[in-house]
């Protein structure tokens, strides 16, 4: 991919292999939290954002949903 390339978080989650269930296991949230995020309709703090980083394996600035853009 691209440095400069968007990607949404439901990509960047398929991308790393995981349902939505297992990224919010590890991420501590809930299923419909992350839907929420994924959807658009909520915005995650910055902290979730880190764990985001960590756990996508992706720099927080190729996210464009949820108003990340």
């Amino acid at each position: 991919m691209a440095t400069n390339a968007k990607i949404s978080l439901r990509a960047a989650r398929v991308n790393a292999e995981l349902t939505q269930a297992q990224a919010a296991d590890k991420l501590l949230i809930g299923t419909s939290t992350l839907q929420g995020y994924e959807s658009g309709k909520r915005q995650p703090r910055m902290d979730l954002l880190g764990r985001m980083e960590a756990l996508y394996g992706i720099g927080i600035q190729h996210f464009r949903e949820a108003g990340l853009e």
